[in-house]
């Protein structure tokens, strides 16, 4: 009867064969970790921004109707009221909405430069490690070669 080979050996000798760099591992790791804290904070940095606009925003747009809503002494005052209501929501609204594009634009911008940084970066460790993998290779196949 045939005895069945031993397959958690076998594997074992495989994986020796092929080393595995943990230190690659543990490089590319921390690029990432690095890439999300840069990324977390220009989104961060992001929402504040946009949340003073907006609270501004608010707080223009309240006054302003602070100013229509006291009592006119005559009816067309009321419609001149509202009609500079109008007027002034319409510019602050375009001050507003450029201040937002201005944060959009600086966001894109910001991410654009670190994935631009982050993939040289990960580019080079990458190249490193397939440089180390091959000399590994190339030493284990020589050793083999000989002590044949």
């Amino acid at each position: 009867m045939a005895k069945t080979q031993d397959m958690t050996a076998v594997f074992k000798d495989i994986m020796g064969a092929f080393p595995v760099d943990t230190k690659a591992m543990e490089d590319a790791f921390k690029t990432t970790a690095t890439l999300n804290e840069k990324l977390s904070h220009v989104a961060l940095d992001a929402a504040e921004k946009s949340t003073e606009i907006s609270s501004k925003w608010t707080k223009e747009t309240l006054s302003k109707m602070a100013d229509m809503s006291k009592a006119k002494a005559e009816p067309a005052d009321y419609a001149k009221a509202m009609t500079d209501f109008a007027s002034a929501y319409a510019e602050v609204t375009a001050e507003h909405m450029a201040a937002f594009a201005e944060v959009a634009k600086k966001v894109q911008m910001d991410t654009v430069e670190l994935m631009m940084a982050a993939g040289k970066d990960m580019s080079e460790d990458a190249s490193a490690a397939v440089k180390k993998a091959t000399g590994e290779m190339t030493a284990a196949a020589k050793k083999a070669a000989t002590a044949k």
